[in-house]
């Protein structure tokens, strides 16, 4: 009797184990930016950046279809670092020897956080926000619209 129940609760660690690891690969390894900095001095590679708002629609349905896509998922894990990023958050952030804030003390519409101006440029900030950089973290595309999952594809 307690051979079965171990070989029933090893079958059932391992079958727990292979859900942890699939649930791992079927999602995006989203970086915070202080992460993305060691990522890229260890590693260069291209980055992806998402700049979303809590209030945008069309961010939420990018975030819930476009990047739940498999495919999509695989080609952004394995060609490029990827970011999300609330260009509203109110948190400070170290990246590239550089300190970023936002103004506010709390969230508000509309008062952008200073590493999302800087990469929104000067462009009307329009969400969502795809952004690709080249290994040298210079912007080689910017897009200021939802992007299908086939046209993120393309995106990316």
């Amino acid at each position: 009797m307690n051979k079965i129940r171990f070989i029933i609760l090893t079958l059932c660690m391992i079958s727990t184990s292979l859900k942890a690891q699939s649930l791992r690969e079927a999602e995006i390894n989203w970086l915070s930016f202080e992460s993305l900095n060691d990522s890229l001095a260890s590693n260069p590679k291209p980055v992806f950046i998402f700049i979303h708002t809590d209030w945008c629609v069309y961010c939420k349905k990018m975030l819930n279809e476009a990047f739940q896509d498999p495919e999509i998922i695989k080609k952004v894990n394995q060609a490029y670092y990827a970011v999300q990023f609330d260009a509203e958050q109110i948190d400070t952030i170290r990246f590239d020897a550089g300190l970023f804030t936002n103004t506010e003390k709390r969230k508000k519409r509309g008062k952008y956080h200073s590493l999302a101006k800087i990469l929104i440029g000067d462009n009307k900030p329009v969400f969502p926000v795809s952004i690709v950089l080249d290994n040298d973290f210079f912007i080689k595309d910017r897009k200021f619209i939802y992007l299908s999952k086939q046209q993120l594809l393309k995106f990316l």
